[in-house]
């Protein structure tokens, strides 16, 4: 049985007083969008090979965090609900706050739990923390440095998602890792202004349809709140020789060379209705996230680290997204893509500030997939070289208790050279027939093997 040991919690508090008066900071529309009041957790592991293994991560972790609050410092902050608007999320900066970072140790190596290349392991709930609601909005940002036997060690991370989303997480990080090689000043500036950027029109205005088919104002129900019952995660594998199959189907049938996502996408969100159960004109939805950092107007800059996408949904009935051919799916989620405009995003903005009481949500019975593959993760170099593993831990995402992760492979392991990942969580009941359709993935075939 592995064991992890907690050994101390410390608070990492920013070199440098970065500030001379407490203050509160607004956050975006973005930030304080209520699918996005959660702790997102994620976690990556490093190999010891160089520096020498004398060096201590924790130390070298916290030595350079410190110096990146300087900048970073909202991070050390606490969320508290706006006194005129309750329902929104503010940041309130204080003197001496600062990042609660967790100490552990493994009595194992990682090579013995193959680099922790199972995402569905319970294993890995024991290397990220796990704050509840409260503690979450205390301490918008916690971190753990667990060190295995080998001298490998883990970052686990949990974030909370008002703060900033991936790409803003792994900007902070970056930093990070660039004074623990030894810069003596971070490269990026950062941006705050999320306000001023991402702030309401004056008066606020929906001219986007698509805000009033995507989202519904349901008084009293929070996101994630759908009648699923119990979820369980699981991994599933996807051969390439295979991936290509389904591609090569879909492009004899449509004419389409559609993408790893669209096409795939496709055909777990059909496998997963159909498991599920979903029948008739009960409305289902796909739904992912579309980066706007350089698609609004002005672009964000560089330095801005906030929440910075938005989400982008296919909505049909059950039974037509069952009864129709997979290709005509991954080609509404290809054309889905060219939804989101400059107007399309002020008009969410601006949906938000007009209902945002009023209980906004996607609805039930929607699947949130996102994409790993190439966000830059693996960029996040303390001095050990990049992160062998990257995983994500959340069980929420884009209003979805049912969310869908595309991921590599550890670099580290030799078991699987080619191909990546799927990680699924799904609801019991339909655990064994969604396993059946995702079969075909994993097994080597001559031809696609069913009709889709």
């Amino acid at each position: 049985m592995e064991r992890i040991k907690t050994l101390e919690r410390i608070v990492v508090i920013p070199s440098h007083p970065p500030f001379l008066q407490d203050h509160s900071l607004p956050l975006s529309h973005l930030d304080t969008d209520p699918n996005l009041h959660l702790t997102f957790r994620y976690l990556r592991a490093y190999t010891s090979t160089a520096p020498p293994t004398s060096l201590d991560p924790f130390n070298v972790i916290s030595s350079s965090l410190s110096n990146a609050l300087t900048q970073f410092y909202p991070l050390a902050a606490t969320l508290r609900r706006r006194p005129t608007s309750p329902h929104r999320l503010e940041l309130w900066c204080a003197a001496a706050q600062g990042i609660p970072l967790v100490r552990a140790a493994a009595d194992f190596t990682l090579h013995s739990v193959n680099h922790l290349d199972d995402p569905a392991s319970p294993l890995v709930e024991q290397l990220v923390p796990d704050p509840g609601p409260e503690e979450g909005l205390e301490h918008p940002c916690i971190l753990q440095v667990t060190v295995f036997a080998c001298g490998g060690f883990v970052l686990g991370a949990a974030m909370h998602h008002a703060l900033c989303d991936g790409m803003g997480g792994t900007l902070f990080f970056n930093a990070v890792a660039e004074l623990a090689r030894g810069a003596t000043r971070m490269t990026v500036e950062t941006v705050w202004e999320r306000d001023r950027l991402l702030g309401p029109r004056k008066p606020p205005r929906v001219d986007s349809p698509l805000i009033d088919e995507f989202l519904r104002l349901e008084k009293g129900v929070l996101p994630y709140e759908e009648g699923v019952g119990g979820v369980a995660r699981e991994c599933f594998h996807v051969k390439d020789e295979c991936l290509h199959m389904l591609k090569r189907s879909l492009l004899e049938q449509s004419g389409f060379n559609f993408t790893v996502f669209e096409a795939l996408g496709a055909y777990i969100w059909r496998a997963k209705v159909l498991a599920s159960g979903i029948q008739g004109e009960e409305k289902v939805k796909f739904a992912y996230s579309i980066n706007i950092r350089r698609l609004v107007k002005p672009v964000l800059p560089g330095g801005y680290w906030g929440n910075g996408c938005v989400p982008m949904y296919v909505v049909l009935s059950a039974k037509e997204l069952i009864e129709r051919p997979i290709w005509e799916t991954a080609e509404l989620i290809r054309k889905s893509k060219s939804n989101v405009s400059d107007e399309y995003v002020r008009s969410y903005i601006d949906y938000q500030e007009l209902h945002f009481g009023d209980g906004i949500t996607a609805g039930r019975e929607v699947s949130g997939f996102t994409d790993w593959r190439h966000l830059g993760h693996s960029t996040v170099d303390f001095g050990w070289g990049g992160p062998v593993t990257v995983l994500p831990l959340g069980r929420n995402l884009l209003g979805s208790v049912e969310p869908c992760f595309f991921l590599p492979y550890s670099t580290a392991s030799s078991q699987n050279i080619e191909g990546f990942k799927v990680l699924v969580t799904l609801r019991h009941s339909a655990l064994p027939a969604f396993r059946q359709a995702m079969q075909v993935f994993s097994t080597t075939q001559d031809h696609w093997p069913i009709h889709i």
